[in-house]
Formats: structure tokens, sequence, C-alpha cells
């Protein structure tokens, strides 16, 4: 970038899209803050003063649904100025009025909601002090050549004279244009420092508002429960409509091949046909009954491979021999996991070095996995090309789903040129 584009880069720079948006939301946020703050403190007070009545019981409830409406305004602000996603909590529900009033009243979500109104006038200062310091004051310094008249106080001797009264910095007067340059220069540096003043200025509201206004942990856990259970069924389901296809197209047509050339076989003898004959026809049943054989047990290591029975450092150990690439395998198992643990662990190997295999080009690739302390951490590592990223269709996103059925983990490190590095914690 050329020099001057940088200088008009570091001009526009406070004053760019996101930085007048973050300006904005910055000016904003604190008189809405104060509102909030005030109306729901006297709502509070109003109605714990006449709490003993079921008027204060009401006033409370509406409180804290002013609160939950404000705290929906300011995710909305926060992410359209700020670009900050904060997920909505879930609620309780209440059928009826009674219902609405008591599930309003015994909401952790309303009350997160009632001390975030309570706390914001205390973070969203910062950012206001900021807008202020860095571009309110900024723009008068930098404009004070133009904006002296302005500027200047006036003042009577005691002969009548009116004499005009600069601005003044560590006692020199900036009356003459080489002294306007102390509070142009002092602008400039404010204008250039005005957007990381802001950003600093800005982070304790954000995260109050992130962890007052999204959903706790409680919450978080829950619903992370419920898309892995939900997750688990459909790929329960998907794997019972695999099975159900393999046994139908592949399985259940061999050994009905089979059935037809021993009655084939059976009207052959009973017609007194050739030896040579005969063979021919009992090669092919026997050829189809092998072929059933190999498919039932490749249909029976997809749902669980026997090798794990003898553990898994054996499993991935055979699983490797039988690899198209070069793999190490290192294992220091303390405490064997459970069999559950186990068949998932098996099952990422499986298909990351299937990943590794078609897609990533390697020359060879390394296992290592650990199980001690109640966590089994297990490393594959490739020296492909790299470029592998969680959700862009390298089955990364069906290993995460099966990992987190169990409360396990799974990243990925994969820059472009390589190595990759996909590594899963399972707790058990």
């Amino acid at each position: 970038m050329r020099p001057l584009q940088r200088l008009r880069a570091l001009v526009a720079f406070p004053f760019g899209r996101k930085s007048l948006a973050a300006v904005l939301y910055g000016v904003i946020a604190f008189p809405l803050a104060l509102v909030g703050f005030v109306l729901t403190l006297v709502g509070l007070l109003v109605g714990g003063a006449l709490s003993v009545t079921t008027l204060g019981l009401w006033l409370i409830a509406v409180t804290v649904r002013g609160a939950l409406a404000l705290g929906r305004l300011q995710r909305t602000l926060a992410r359209s100025l700020l670009g900050l996603e904060i997920e909505e909590p879930g609620r309780r529900a209440g059928a009826g009025i009674l219902g609405w009033r008591r599930a309003l009243l015994g909401d952790r979500t309303g009350w997160r909601a009632v001390a975030c109104a309570l706390g914001t006038p205390f973070t969203a200062v910062f950012g206001y002090a900021a807008v202020v310091i860095g571009y309110v004051y900024g723009v008068l310094l930098t404009l004070h050549p133009l904006l002296k008249n302005w500027n200047y106080d006036t003042e009577r001797a005691g002969d009548g004279t009116v004499h005009r009264v600069s601005l003044e910095f560590f006692g020199f007067q900036v009356d003459s244009w080489p002294r306007w340059l102390i509070p142009v220069a002092l602008g400039l540096l404010l204008l250039a420092a005005a957007p990381w003043l802001l950003r600093y200025g800005l982070g304790p509201h954000r995260s109050l508002l992130t962890v007052l206004l999204g959903p706790d942990a409680a919450d978080h856990r829950i619903r992370t429960l419920e898309e892995t259970r939900a997750q688990a069924v459909d790929d329960a389901a998907k794997t019972l409509r695999r099975i159900e296809r393999d046994l139908h197209d592949g399985t259940q047509a061999r050994l009905v091949g089979l059935a037809m050339h021993l009655t084939m076989i059976r009207e052959l003898i009973g017609a007194g046909a050739a030896p040579e004959q005969l063979l021919a026809v009992v090669d092919t049943a026997r050829g189809n009954a092998t072929q059933a054989i190999a498919d039932l047990r490749h249909l029976v290591k997809g749902i669980h491979p026997p090798v794990l029975d003898q553990g898994l450092d054996t499993a991935l150990a055979t699983l490797a021999a039988d690899s198209a690439l070069p793999v190490e395998v290192t294992a220091d198992i303390a405490v064997r996991p459970s069999p559950a643990v186990e068949s998932i662990a098996y099952f990422c190997v499986t298909e990351l070095l299937a990943n590794a295999t078609k897609h990533s080009g390697a020359s060879g690739a390394a296992v290592t996995v650990t199980a001690r302390g109640g966590l089994l951490r297990l490393s594959v590592r490739d020296d492909g090309r790299g470029g592998a990223v969680i959700g862009a269709g390298s089955g990364l996103t069906g290993l995460r789903t099966r990992v987190r059925t169990v409360d396990g983990t799974l990243t990925c490190d994969s820059p472009p040129g390589g190595p990759t590095v996909v590594t899963v914690e399972l707790p058990y």
C-alpha cells in the first residue's frame, strides 16, 4: 500500500462504517441503560413495598417482563451495531394469566435480565465516555482554528476594555497559528485512537450483556443435550436404514440366489444331469454363499467391530495394518474405557484415516491415543495438503455429532499446506 493510501486509510478509519456504528451504539447504550435502570429500580421498589398485596406481585412481574423486553432490544442493538451475537435464552411458559405471572416471577432468565438492567448503566458509561473523549473532543480540537471564535471567552478589564482569552495548554495561550498546531495535533491523535478507546470502553458492557442476556450454563447444557439427543436419534435411524438396505440389496439377494441354485441342483440330480453341469451350479451356489458370509461380516463390522473385544489398542493396530497409508499407532491406555467410548474412538480413527487417504494426498499418518483420569484423548495426524474444515463436507461434522453424544469434543487444526491434526476427547 502506498504512503498516500495509508494516510487516507488512517484518516478514514475512525469514520468507517463499523467505527460509526460503534459510535452510534455508544451514544444510544448509556441513555437507554439509564432509562431501563430507573424504570426497573422504581418498579422493584414500589412492587416490593406493595408485595403484601396482589398488586405488588403484579407490578414486580410487569417489571421483570419489561426487563426482558429491554434485554431483547439490547441484544438487537448489539447485533446490528456491534456484530455481537448473543443467543436468546430459553424462557418458562405459563398457562393463563396466573401462570404467566408465576412463570415470570420464578424464571431465572427474567431475573438475570433485571440484573442486567440494573448493571448496564455502570458499564455503558465507559463507552459513552470514550465517544465523548475520542470523537467529540477529537473533532473540536482538530477544528480549533476554524472554531476559535467560539472557543474564546471574554473578560472585561477595569477600564472597560474587552480582552479575548484563548485556550491554554500548560500555561501557553493558543492565540496564534503556530500554537494552533498543539490542539490540532492532539485532536488528530484522539481521533486516531478513538476506535480503540471505544472498543475497550465497550468491553465491560459487551461482557455484561453476554453473561446476563445469553443462556446460562444450565440452559446451554440442556440445549446441547437436546441437540445431541436429536442427532443421536437421527444417526441411529440412518444406521438402521443402511443396515436394512445392505441386507435387502446384498445379503438377501445372494441368499435368494443360493436357494435358486440349490433348487436347480435338485432338479438336475432328478433329471440325471452330467456331473460337470452339476459341479458348475454347485460352484456358483458356493460363491454366493461365500459372498453372503463376507457381506454379513462387513455389516457386523460396521455395527461393532469384533476386534474391539480385544481392546482399543489392538483394534487400532489392526486398523492401521489394513490402511492404505503407512500408519504409526501409539497407545497408552491405563484404564480401559467403556465399550461405547471405544466404539466411537474406533470409528473416528476409521473415518479420519479414510479422509486422509481419499482427500489429503498424505503419504503417512500417525495415531496417538491416551486414556487416563477419565478422559480418552485421541489424535490423528497426517502430512497431507491441509485445509480441512469442520462443516465443509469433509465428514468431520458427522464425527463431531457422534462425539458430542457422550459429551466429547472434536477440534481440527489444518492450515493450508498441512499438516492436519484432528483431536478427539471423550470422557468415560
